[in-house]
């Protein structure tokens, strides 16, 4: 029993691992950056989520506020930050990242203060029983049921649509692809802005879960996330996804079986590093 329960709080934390983790995926899947400062759009759409939530009493607008937030955000971060530099060698972005990423948490830290803010009224708090005698809270349900649902939308969009097929053409060679037409800068913005909606998406569920944002939230799940593309194959959305779960439910298990010797998160960097001496180009990434 006590097995069965770790593996599901491991899928409830995989899943949001992975809405966090996507968005990074496909933007290093199309422009080769690895974009730290989306930890940020992930804690930006907790608070809009929030402050949404609070003063409507409306959770799903509180999750469509805080999703085009968020959208609008990563495609600002595109247009101001790494557009200009997309000629230059990639740590050139990558430092700018780093660099947007500490500038965000110091202006939550500004405007919304230190001590984090709550839900005024946490919704979707009541305790399911599955059969087996598995216990859910309604929350933790509902980010594996929507986290699966938007990930499924995202691989049909991606193999069964023209929108889909442009960015993979683009990735694979974008001059080609501008050559028949298909317009970049169009298929870049759509790629950060889903990409940031889903990490706005994925804010909004830890804040619920937690029923606390603050402006260090972002830190760790922004590690935790280049782990995760790291283990799947760069640039893979599947392999992030599958990788995702598979971290969840190491942290899940290691807590309890490791807890005395590592903490949650130096479990999951263990693993990572455990993994790429075994298996360098990732667990789900061909040679």
């Amino acid at each position: 029993m006590l097995l069965l329960e770790l593996a599901a709080q491991g899928l409830v934390q995989g899943s949001i691992y992975a809405l966090v983790a996507l968005g990074l995926t496909l933007v290093y899947g199309l422009l080769r950056i690895l974009h730290v400062a989306h930890a940020a759009l992930f804690t930006l759409g907790a608070y809009v989520g929030v402050l949404v939530c609070n003063a409507t009493g409306m959770p799903l607008l509180g999750f469509a506020a805080a999703m085009l937030a968020s959208g609008v955000a990563g495609v600002a971060m595109f247009r101001l930050a790494y557009q200009p530099l997309l000629s230059q060698p990639p740590f050139v972005a990558l430092i700018a990242s780093i660099g947007l990423f500490v500038a965000a948490e110091e202006t939550f830290r500004l405007i919304f203060g230190a001590s984090g803010m709550s839900f005024v009224t946490p919704f979707l708090q009541g305790q399911v029983v599955l059969p087996g005698g598995l216990q859910f809270k309604e929350a933790e349900l509902a980010v594996m049921v929507s986290a699966a649902l938007i990930i499924g939308l995202l691989g049909w969009l991606q193999m069964r649509t023209r929108i889909g097929v442009a960015c993979q053409a683009t990735v694979s060679d974008p001059k080609m692809a501008e050559s028949f037409g298909i317009r970049l800068k169009t298929v870049r913005d759509l790629n950060f802005f889903v990409g940031s909606a889903l990490a706005g998406f994925a804010g909004v569920w830890v804040a619920l879960l937690n029923n606390l944002v603050e402006p260090t939230m972002g830190s760790v799940p922004s590690y935790k996330a280049l782990a995760i593309i790291v283990l799947g194959g760069l640039g893979s959305v599947r392999g992030t996804l599958l990788a995702a779960l598979v971290l969840g439910v190491v942290e899940a298990y290691g807590t309890i079986y490791l807890g005395n010797v590592l903490d949650r998160n130096a479990i999951a960097f263990a693993f990572l590093i455990f993994v790429l001496m075994l298996r360098p180009q990732g667990l789900f990434a061909k040679r």
